[in-house]
């Protein structure tokens, strides 16, 4: 049985705890994205003026991906005192980074301004970005998924995950309305500037409420039983939480690592590289691809804590398995209506996407969570999901655009898509369910020689993979 000191907090302060993780996360993604956007419509005139239209948009997305670049540096830096020091610290500092380097983009001069230093001085705070970002996501889901109950985890773990299409949804909706009010002129001399100083302000709100709430209570008992085995041990140096994670749970990162291909570079495709093969290849405005997005990015809202909620009835292998199928399955129709150049077309195409995306999206919260033990359950979440993140998010939209420019065609891209969505299969099939775990129960550290060993995962029957 868990201790008291883990057991579910009053439903009251779990929805508090939940409300300060997911307004945090999605101001950290409203940054995020709103950078991969603003790539997308005029970085490639304000930073990258004297190459060819797709090439410019090609060297602004290839700043874009830096920012993926700094995430596994971000999970490893905030994974090792997120579990050392525990996930509050972390998430605060987290966002004052994100936030600074946003508002920071809104005060850059440009190249026209300051020349080849622009482009430098923008690729420097997109590395703080996804330095932030990296620390960010484990943080903030582990907040929620260490507060709850096994019985509701994937419920409400998945609302941190709303974080992301919140953040899309307010990133694209300030450009919509920008770009609706401003003319073209008026957008790329000045008016892009306002949603990243908008930051400033986001940060101040979230700080306020991400200070109110309380340290992980599985943390901290797991803290005092490491204090309490050091003692005993005559003060024994504790391992590295990454050394920790790759001698116990390096088939989990595997999996992990696996289960983000798919989900990540569908993700991107749909929501970043649309902007892009929407007003090429289609011939539509960039308004009516910035209001398909808009308007798919609340669907994706909507659905996510019901794809949670699902994967608490019937777990999260089936659910995960359920999106990533749908996705690779959907990417031919996908192109073919947005081909047809309709308005209704485009938007069905993505809010299917996107509500398939969600399918994988929202279990994975409480599944990455329940896979690492307590001590150790930041550094491997975290380093699971953003290592991967190089090689999925990161070259996603310079991945496509790049085959667009070779072959004038969706057919690569949607293979593309569709081979990371058998990777995510093949990672999903290997994993095992872990819907019933009791995190409370979870300590995977061998205690030193002489010290009674503490309760671990596969005592508990929950180990994931035989690590």
């Amino acid at each position: 049985m868990a201790s008291p000191a883990a057991a579910p907090p009053a439903e009251s302060n779990l929805k508090r705890i939940v409300a300060a993780s997911l307004i945090g996360t999605t101001i950290e993604w409203y940054d995020f994205f709103l950078y991969g956007s603003a790539a997308a419509l005029v970085f490639n005139k304000l930073f990258f003026p004297d190459s060819d239209p797709l090439v410019g948009t090609l060297l602004s997305f290839l700043t874009y991906a830096v920012g993926f670049a700094a995430r596994p540096l971000g999970a490893l830096v905030f994974g090792h005192y997120g579990d050392r020091l525990g996930r509050k610290k972390l998430l605060v500092l987290s966002l004052l980074l994100m936030g600074g380097a946003t508002f920071a983009i809104g005060l850059m001069p440009t190249h026209a301004t300051i020349g080849t230093a622009a482009p430098v001085l923008l690729t420097v705070l997109r590395l703080i970005q996804g330095f932030a970002l990296g620390g960010e996501w484990g943080g903030a889901v582990l907040l929620v998924s260490e507060h709850g109950d096994a019985e509701r985890r994937g419920f409400w773990a998945s609302w941190p995950q709303t974080g992301a299409p919140a953040g899309q949804l307010l990133a694209t909706g300030v450009l919509s309305a920008l770009t609706a009010l401003l003319s073209d002129a008026a957008f790329t001399s000045w008016g892009w500037r306002i949603p990243f100083l908008l930051s400033g302000v986001l940060v101040i709100v979230g700080l306020w409420i991400r200070l109110s709430v309380d340290e992980s209570p599985v943390f901290k008992e797991a803290l005092a039983r490491s204090e309490e085995r050091k003692a005993a041990a005559g003060a024994a140096t504790e391992k590295m939480p990454l050394v920790a994670v790759l001698r116990h749970h390096w088939r989990d990162v595997l999996v992990a690592m696996g289960a983000r291909m798919a989900e990540n570079i569908s993700y991107y495709v749909i929501t970043a590289f649309i902007l892009v093969y929407a007003t090429t290849s289609a011939g539509l405005s960039k308004q009516t691809a910035l209001n398909a997005v808009l308007i798919a990015s609340a669907v994706h809202f909507a659905v996510i804590p019901a794809w949670g909620a699902l994967s608490d009835r019937i777990g999260r292998r089936p659910v995960y398995l359920i999106g990533a199928v749908g996705v690779g399955a959907w990417m031919f129709p996908f192109f073919a209506l947005i081909d047809s150049a309709s308005f209704g077309n485009l938007l069905l195409a993505v809010t299917v996407g996107l509500v398939l995306h969600g399918a994988m999206y929202a279990p994975q919260a409480a599944f990455f969570s329940e896979m690492f033990a307590t001590r150790m359950r930041y550094s491997g979440a975290s380093i699971g999901a953003q290592f991967s993140s190089v090689a999925a998010g990161a070259p996603a939209p310079l991945i496509a655009t790049a085959l667009l420019a070779d072959y004038d065609s969706s057919t690569p891209i949607a293979l593309y898509v569709i081979a990371a969505a058998l990777l995510t299969i093949v990672a999903i099939a290997c994993a095992r369910e872990t819907r019933h775990r009791d995190l409370a129960d979870v300590d995977a550290e061998p205690a030193p020689k002489g010290v009674p060993a503490p309760r671990r995962a596969d005592d508990a029957g929950s180990r994931i993979t035989g690590a």
